[in-house]
């Protein structure tokens, strides 16, 4: 049986991870890597034994599905370039900075008959995944993820680097749409989006609050569900889930003073532990090769980044004032 041809379009520090974990699988032929750095080539060809091209479109005719990894502003045309020719992509999140070239590319590849994937990777998680059986009715979703600031990241600001994970994330939990959004933020190491705090008021009445910084010096990764019953606390990095369940509570009283003591019970949730990346290149593959139907529907995908730019509509608006 043959393999299937994969290329990397964009082999900085994500592409790497990409090209490590297809040139793992049986079934996968790394069958070339593009990359505007001549050293990038070099290191990533002397690593894998992947051919090494300047040029996406030295891929044509030689991959039947590719990765792409570049800055967001250049995903657009190589995602299109690439799904013209009848190549497949991954293509790295956020899908485009724009809404218009995201339903554009989407459209593209349903009339071809071709696969394109986002790679939001929390979806893969196995804690995330999880965390659909536990939460049924949402009253309020709180989630953080912070960290120092890297030079490496100079294309986007925090909204479409990171807090577009927890907003799909979100709107996959609570499954109803937005009426409001608050936005505050600040600029504090680049002149993007370091620090931006958003508020999100559903039709159902869920309230959610994210908050996504680079200006951290504590890496943090947590999402919390307040449900009538159960407080949820994921951890991403740990790939962990809490539940905490009231279990009893009672007031005391002591010289003039009201204490309140209460007790919960708090269940560890198992969760089996696998490699992200790895399960969504499988997804991906599995989607372009087999026909297999995507985990996620392309007008939720859409709408994910319809919010993701709102939000920095909002806070590109507040600081220009």
């Amino acid at each position: 049986m043959r393999k299937v041809r994969a290329g990397v379009v964009g082999i900085g520090r994500m592409g790497e991870y990409h090209v490590g974990v297809l040139s793992e699988m049986q079934d996968v032929d790394v069958a070339g890597v593009v990359d505007v750095d001549p050293k990038r080539r070099e290191a990533i060809q002397n690593t894998f034994g992947a051919t090494a091209y300047a040029d996406c479109k030295d891929l044509i005719g030689k991959v039947d599905l590719a990765v792409v990894a570049v800055p967001t502003n250049m995903h657009y045309p190589i995602a299109k370039q690439l799904l013209n020719n009848g190549i497949h992509v991954l293509l790295e999140k956020p899908c485009a900075n724009d809404l218009n070239h995201a339903r554009e590319l989407f459209k593209l590849a349903q009339d071809k008959g071709l696969t394109l994937h986002i790679g939001h990777i929390e979806r893969f998680n196995g804690a995330v995944q999880e965390l659909h059986k536990i939460v049924e009715t949402p009253i309020f979703v709180e989630c953080k993820r912070m960290g120092p600031f890297t030079e490496r990241i100079k294309d986007d600001g925090v909204v479409l680097d990171i807090m577009i994970h927890d907003i799909d994330i979100i709107l996959n939990l609570i499954k109803s749409k937005v009426t409001t959004t608050h936005v505050l933020g600040a600029s504090v190491f680049s002149e993007k989006d370091d620090l931006v705090s958003a508020q999100l008021e559903f039709e159902n009445g869920c309230i959610a609050n994210i908050v996504a910084s680079r200006a951290s010096q504590n890496k943090i990764r947590t999402l919390s569900v307040t449900q009538k019953d159960s407080f949820v606390v994921l951890d991403y990095t740990d790939q962990e889930i809490y539940v905490h369940r009231k279990s009893s509570s009672e007031h005391q009283m002591s010289k003039g003073s009201l204490r309140y003591k209460q007790e919960s019970l708090v269940e560890r949730i198992f969760v089996h532990k696998d490699n992200p990346l790895k399960l969504e290149l499988q997804h991906f593959i599995d989607c372009a090769k087999n026909g297999s139907p995507r985990n996620v529907a392309v007008n939720d995908e859409l709408y994910s980044l319809e919010i993701a730019l709102d939000i920095l509509d909002q806070f590109n608006n507040k600081r220009n004032k």
